[in-house]
């Protein structure tokens, strides 16, 4: 095996390994290194709230082995694999929208805004009216769905180039139409699917176990390994066409590569939970402004969205402990906030 080496230099930190390298400020070291202590933080309380109500202090214990009691029960095979996917779909939530954000060069280019959740999710609904359930044939399904939805919205949206606001106009366009086919294949599906299907687009974590969290990091490690493999080009991308030839980048073919790889990543976050909205959209941002990165990042935008999500899984338990909201409802209650801001900023630059 080759042996990491580490240079640290006055301003940035330089991981090698092999030929792999990564670049990194310490300031963006510093904020990833906080938002994951925040997180694991985040999930020692989460799954210690309830009914039945665990300590921090216990539920460290029972993750070390040295508590055997009922809590073991609870923490272990209740309320860890819910934590455990907030946690994986808030990361490939997050990379989803700092690809794509990158790729449109456009802070309101996340895949919930310009209908790829949507076309996900109907390329789910197709798979489970047809063939039944399953999660990699319903994740299938959102691949399709998502990358159809994808090259329609940038198809419709290109003229000399893809523009940020007829990119999102399309989106939303594209977005009401398949929002609409969604709602009349729910309606063709037997009441016990219907109800589930309905449930199910809202966003939710509720009920998730052991056998959706095997699947999801089995597929999150290919789809990491295939960004591995691309190299980082998306930095490149980001500067136009015209540079990213010139540094040696086939342009193309790196945006189709990312393409692939950013609705995958959101077609397997709505085979597990629904299409979760606005994650994918303030998770880069907020990263980006808390490393003060020129661009945005991928391993900070996959933090953040990691915290985002259990942050909003914890509310969504919450707020009314009697009547469990989905999560998606309070991600779209605080994403909306954060959309309007954007769309504010944007028109105040144009």
């Amino acid at each position: 095996m080759t042996a990491a080496h580490l240079d640290f230099g006055k301003r940035q930190c330089v991981v090698r390994v092999g030929r792999l390298s990564a670049r990194a400020s310490w300031r963006a070291v510093a904020i990833v290194t906080a938002l994951m202590v925040a997180a694991l933080a985040c999930a020692v309380i989460a799954v210690g709230l309830g009914k039945y109500h665990v300590a921090p202090a216990d539920v460290v214990a029972v993750l070390a082995g040295t508590n055997m009691s009922f809590d073991r029960v609870v923490i272990l095979e209740w309320r860890l694999p819910r934590m455990s996917m907030a946690l994986l779909i808030g990361a490939a939530l997050g990379i989803s929208g700092a690809i794509f954000q990158a790729l449109t060069r456009n802070p309101l280019g996340s895949p919930d805004i310009i209908g790829v959740n949507s076309g996900a999710y109907t390329g789910a609904l197709a798979v489970l009216a047809t063939v039944g359930g399953g999660y990699y044939a319903v994740a299938g399904g959102a691949v399709v769905g998502g990358l159809i939805t994808a090259v329609a919205v940038s198809a419709l949206s290109h003229r000399n180039g893809v523009a940020g606001y007829r990119l999102i106009v399309v989106g939303i366009a594209v977005s009401a139409v398949l929002n609409s086919v969604n709602q009349w294949i729910v309606i063709k599906l037997d009441h016990h699917t219907a109800v589930t299907a309905a449930v199910w687009q809202q966003g939710t974590l509720s009920g998730l176990t052991w056998a959706q969290v095997v699947p999801m990091s089995v597929c999150l490690a290919a789809l990491t390994a295939m960004l591995l493999i691309v190299g980082p080009q998306l930095p490149i991308l980001q500067l136009g066409d015209d540079a990213a030839g010139a540094l040696g980048v086939h342009p193309d073919r790196a945006r189709l590569a990312y393409l692939v790889i950013g609705v995958g990543l959101v077609a397997l976050s709505c085979a597990a939970a629904g299409p979760i909205a606005f994650v994918a959209l303030a998770a880069p941002q907020l990263a980006r402004r808390l490393t003060a990165s020129p661009g945005v990042a991928l391993v900070p935008a996959a933090v953040m969205g990691a915290v985002l999500l259990l942050l909003s899984d914890i509310l969504a338990q919450q707020v009314f402990r009697d009547n469990e909201l989905p999560v998606g409802t309070v991600t779209v209650s605080l994403g909306g906030t954060y959309l309007v801001y954007l769309l504010i900023t944007q028109a105040r630059q144009r």
